[in-house]
């Protein structure tokens, strides 16, 4: 297992860039994977993370355990995700605060969980299953979210401080979901932020949004598929200079895919507010 150094920062694999991450290896603190993508064993995916993981560390980020379910985790896509790590040995595993399964099937979303203490302790039950089964810490990742369930027992940054006191497991802390989800419900960043419990966050994520506008509501839409905004960036410095965190960051860009050299970019300015804020 490659560690990955404290304060990195890396950036998303993504297929448009095999090749040049194999010719060129950019000075990067990490790599991040989305693991389903990595679970065929014969697949050009597959192929290229046994060429880069030997250079990089890696952190594996998934989207299908569906940890907010009411149901069982499948212990089908568990024993793909251990074989994985097992192959691979990255330096974290995380997936996310939502669910997107019901009676085997399958969403192409990452849903809401309701914040009650029904929900948690299913959470809570499955967290432990997944880490019981690979025989590891995971990190859970904050949402962005665009409706809010009407009934709650306690607050999000709340459920996930919980989440991580009752099963050990790490936080990723999404910057650009809760700036998302602070436009769209009306709330503030630094309020959720004051909640959170900065001792648990391994890893923080930055990305872009897309602005939509539905009848007379302002929407902003968690896409991936553009620059971090300034909005973001300043919250960014904010939370580095506010909690002296070691954690690790990485820039996020999932749709419309860039070159290269604009992640790299992107990435040089997070390495920039850290290395300015040591």
């Amino acid at each position: 297992m490659k560690k990955i150094a404290k304060k990195a920062v890396g950036i998303g694999l993504r297929s448009a860039h095999y090749q040049n991450i194999v010719d060129a290896q950019p000075d990067l603190g990490f790599l991040e994977i989305h693991s389903e993508n990595y679970f065929n064993a014969h697949s050009k995916n597959h192929f290229y993370l046994e060429q880069i993981a030997p250079l990089y560390p890696m952190s594996f980020h998934g989207i299908g355990l569906s940890l907010g379910s009411s149901e069982p985790i499948s212990k089908q896509h568990l024993k793909q995700l251990k074989t994985l790590i097992d192959r691979f040995q990255p330096a974290l595993v995380s997936d996310h605060l939502s669910w997107c399964s019901l009676q085997g099937n399958f969403f192409n979303d990452l849903l809401p969980v309701p914040y009650t203490k029904e929900a948690l302790c299913c959470f809570v039950d499955n967290v432990n299953q997944v880490q019981d089964h690979l025989q590891r810490q995971i990190l859970v990742e904050n949402p962005s979210s665009y409706l809010e369930y009407k009934e709650f027992e306690m607050s999000e940054p709340e459920f996930i401080n919980e989440i991580s006191k009752q099963t050990g497991c790490g936080l990723l802390l999404d910057l650009n979901n809760i700036y998302v989800s602070a436009t769209n419900h009306q709330f503030s960043v630094q309020a959720y932020l004051d909640v959170i419990d900065h001792n648990a966050v391994q890893e923080i994520h930055l990305a872009g949004f897309t602005e939509k506008q539905i009848d007379n509501s302002h929407l902003l839409i968690d896409t991936h598929s553009t620059f971090v905004s300034q909005a973001v960036w300043n919250i960014y410095t904010d939370y580095i200079e506010t909690t002296k965190t070691e954690a690790i960051t990485l820039i996020e860009w999932d749709l419309e895919i860039p070159t290269l050299d604009t992640l790299l970019a992107e990435a040089s300015k997070a390495k920039q507010i850290r290395e300015r804020l040591k």
